[in-house]
């Protein structure tokens, strides 16, 4: 039997898709001006262990600074300019930390699907202190963030750390066993691209009692077919063209 599920279908991609630098709190602003309850973002550890939000393992495409983004401390990284390359309304735009989204969620009633996205061999590790921290900063709350990442080491982290928090497996293709990996990583959701969704893969998912979302459904024939298929959860840049009210 599947859990019940606490959470809305649309998601927004990092906050607010292309709209606003990535992974920001100002990308979080502007999704919950078009309505989006619920943010995706992904988090990763500076190298003195505080889990920040960024997707690539490098800090040139998204900020002022160079070389790995967990080689360095958390002092050096909040000083980057996170907003100058998507535009310059953005400019001086500040990296956050999981713990800046937290409180951002939580004061405002918004809820987080947080990606757990390592530095290249510290997956265990960022799961473990990505979970730890969520679970503090969650503390007391009815909806807890769903952890979802690529990499298995790391969502074994954060179930060992912190079972009771929920879990996805995100997938990029249907690789052999994906399924029994998602049931002994004790998941609630497969996060797929959404290419891979048809009748079969969600009947296989709703039979393992698993939760089925997508990434990243940027198209609105994308949309249509999913939410005929039944899946439970659309994570979208374009929080400009679909309404989290539909």
């Amino acid at each position: 039997m599947r859990a019940d599920w606490p959470y809305p279908r649309w998601v927004a991609h990092r906050g607010a898709g292309k709209l606003a630098p990535e992974n920001t709190l100002a990308a979080f602003r502007l999704g919950a001006q078009h309505g989006y309850r619920m943010f995706e973002c992904d988090a990763k550890l500076s190298a003195d262990g505080v889990p920040f939000l960024m997707h690539d393992s490098t800090l040139e495409r998204t900020t002022s600074g160079h070389g790995v983004g967990g080689d360095q401390p958390w002092h050096a990284l909040s000083q980057l300019d996170a907003g100058s390359w998507h535009s310059r309304a953005y400019a001086g735009e500040p990296l956050a930390t999981l713990e800046n989204a937290a409180r951002f969620c939580l004061h405002n009633g918004f809820l987080l699907n947080i990606e757990i996205k390592p530095t290249p061999g510290a997956e265990r590790r960022t799961g473990e202190v990505v979970a730890r921290d969520a679970q503090r900063l969650w503390a007391g709350q009815a909806i807890p963030p769903l952890l979802t990442s690529f990499k298995t080491d790391a969502l074994a982290g954060a179930r060992d750390t912190a079972p009771g928090l929920p879990r996805g497996l995100l997938l990029d293709t249907l690789w052999d066993g994906w399924l029994a990996t998602a049931r002994d990583l004790g998941c609630v959701a497969i996060v797929c691209n959404h290419a891979l969704w048809d009748a079969h893969t969600v009947a296989q998912a709703r039979d393992a009692g698993l939760r089925t979302l997508s990434y990243t459904v940027n198209d609105d024939w994308a949309a249509e077919r999913l939410i005929a298929l039944g899946t439970d959860g659309i994570i979208t840049d374009r929080v400009d063209l679909f309404s989290p009210a539909r």
